[in-house]
């Protein structure tokens, strides 16, 4: 059986020469791909949103008149975690799903999840609903993190993959931002009453949601998975219509040639058993490197953006409606991060500015930590020294991402991603929480430190990992740095 794909390449029996990858590499930033970006990137808007509104609203929560009989250190703690382990579980559920069904239609389900899901919570009227509506939740937006890192990777030009992947997971902030200001008039009883501000927050989201679900459906499927499932034609027609669009905005003849074709044995699944040996021992120090990213970032943002606003309560005595202030000004430097140190992980490089961002941001918690036991913060000096510490720990927990969505084989991507964010999540995504809440509901100076220092500890741990282990991915294709299990060529060697 011979396969034609349109490609320039002579086709064996049961293989495919295809030069799909290198056409999309060498495409020059145009219109069609802000089109996956904003289709795409802006779910983080989405979770942003939603992780500072509970944190905010945790306070009103567990007020009488609320609607709900809830405690605020159960919110930040029980339905922190729930909403944690939600993910955890959607991530490798739906990862499996999207390595095996395609990017398009999983990143379709996915944010369908997280929109029921998200409306019922709205809609709460005890705790256990909450609770479960949280957990629900949070398995639509895992199931977007495997979906949808893997089909912007796999979009996006290598010459741009690095900065244009911190900025899509920085954007998490933007949405933080928004949740802390729309916070502020939700939570204002002078204009909605206990039990309707915070459920107005979560409806809110569901329209948000829905715009984007709008966009999303623009955007093309994969066609570097469609090509490896014996979809080749597909492929060529959105390379070409990429191409095209590309050329009409940069004008005839802009486009260079292909760095190159790679032969492909095309099959229409993998088996987990063999994606599992690839991933933990053909790249065993790449699965080390990326366990250590996921399980220090995860332990420090979700503990911090769960617990920081009952910190401002407990030891700053700032009222649960004015907490919004703050979470923005930490969004700020959150957003800040990837946007500016972004460009320098395709320049600089992987290991340095990986190392760098989350050696230098567990250094500066340290010192936060130190100044917060000595009593001589306040709440506007906490925050900005927290503000500086994300700067630089935000581009580096968006390059845990970028890191294990492209220094595994294609074919295994979506479930690499779903796996290293699920146990590292689970490590420190549902232990943070649950730790720092029980550290800072008591108002002990010392528990709330030593959750400061546990987090900087595993930053630390994490970038002397990077130090030694990161894969120099800058400017490189996905095919270099991991040849296709499919492939018939060794593009790469493995690290």
């Amino acid at each position: 059986m011979t396969v034609q794909d349109g490609s320039n390449g002579t086709l064996s029996s049961g293989t495919v020469r295809t030069a799909v990858p290198a056409r999309l590499d060498r495409l020059p930033w145009s219109r069609w791909h802000w089109m996956i970006v904003i289709g795409l990137g802006t779910v983080w808007i989405l979770d942003g949103m939603e992780v500072t509104l509970v944190g905010n609203i945790a306070g009103r929560l567990s007020e009488p008149g609320s609607g709900l009989a809830i405690t605020s250190a159960q919110v930040t703690g029980l339905g922190a975690a729930l909403y944690v382990a939600g993910a955890c579980l959607g991530a490798l559920y739906f990862g499996w799903l999207t390595d095996r069904f395609g990017r398009k239609k999983l990143f379709l389900v996915t944010l369908a999840v997280y929109l029921v899901a998200t409306a019922l919570t709205a809609l709460s009227f005890d705790s256990w609903w909450f609770f479960l509506c949280r957990f629900l939740t949070g398995f639509g937006i895992g199931g977007e993190y495997a979906a949808i890192n893997s089909a912007i990777d796999e979009l996006i030009p290598s010459y741009y993959r690095g900065r244009v992947d911190l900025m899509i997971n920085g954007s998490f902030w933007l949405g933080a931002a928004a949740g802390a200001m729309l916070s502020i008039p939700m939570l204002d009883t002078s204009i909605f009453a206990q039990d309707t501000g915070w459920r107005l927050t979560f409806a809110f989201g569901v329209v948000l949601g829905l715009v984007i679900l709008v966009v999303r459906r623009n955007v093309p499927e994969s066609p570097r998975w469609l090509f490896i499932h014996g979809r080749g034609d597909e492929a060529e027609s959105i390379v070409q219509d990429a191409e095209a669009r590309c050329l009409a905005q940069h004008g005839e003849g802009s486009l260079p040639e292909p760095a190159g074709e790679i032969a492909i044995n095309q099959r229409q699944a993998i088996g987990f058993g063999t994606i599992a040996r690839t991933v933990f021992s053909k790249y065993r120090s790449r699965a080390f490197l990326g366990l250590s990213l996921f399980v220090g970032q995860a332990f420090l943002y979700n503990a911090v953006t769960f617990g920081f606003g009952a910190i401002l309560a407990a030891f700053y005595d700032v009222p649960a409606g004015s907490t919004g202030y703050y979470f923005v000004a930490i969004a700020i430097g959150n957003l800040l991060g990837p946007i500016l140190l972004g460009p320098l992980f395709d320049t600089v490089g992987r290991r340095i500015m990986i190392a760098g961002t989350y050696i230098g941001s567990g250094v500066l918690l340290f010192g936060t930590a130190a100044l917060f036991s000595s009593g001589v913060l306040t709440a506007t000096t906490l925050t900005v020294c927290w503000s500086v510490v994300l700067f630089f720990a935000s581009a580096g927990a968006s390059s845990a991402y970028l890191t294990v969505s492209e220094i595994f084989p294609m074919e295994t991507r979506a479930m690499a991603i779903a796996f290293f964010y699920a146990l590292g999540t689970a490590v420190g995504g549902i232990s943070g929480p649950l730790i720092f809440a029980e550290l800072t509901e008591n108002g002990v100076l010392a528990d709330t430190t030593l959750a400061f220092e546990i987090g900087a500890g595993l930053m630390c741990l994490a970038g002397l990992v990077a130090a030694f282990l990161a894969v120099p991915a800058e400017r490189r294709s996905l095919e270099d740095i991991a040849a296709p299990l499919s492939s018939q060529e060794e593009t790469a060697a493995v690290s």
